[in-house]
């Protein structure tokens, strides 16, 4: 349940669709986060409800000056190319 809007935006796609039965458990940003790293942040009504986005993609932007202002640590990892 700890996860980040990157991970909510997707949740909040599948538990949109039509077809879906098994919805995961969505909920505001501000119940974990002091600042989400999607804007907009995700927002429950005051009557459960959040508003689906209409737009292409995950319908929320990762801000990534956030992400890089509160990565601790960077590792790069490169593929190694195949010896025949």
């Amino acid at each position: 349940m700890l996860e980040t809007g990157i991970g909510r935006a997707h949740n909040i796609a599948l538990s949109s669709l039509d077809n879906f039965t098994l919805p995961g458990d969505v909920s505001a940003s501000k119940r974990y986060w002091k600042e989400d790293i999607i804007e907009p942040e995700v927002v429950v009504s005051r009557t459960g409800e959040i508003v689906v986005p209409d737009t292409p993609g995950r319908g929320f932007e990762v801000r990534t000056d956030l992400v890089e202002r509160l990565t601790v640590r960077r590792e790069e990892i490169r593929a190694m190319a195949m010896v025949a």
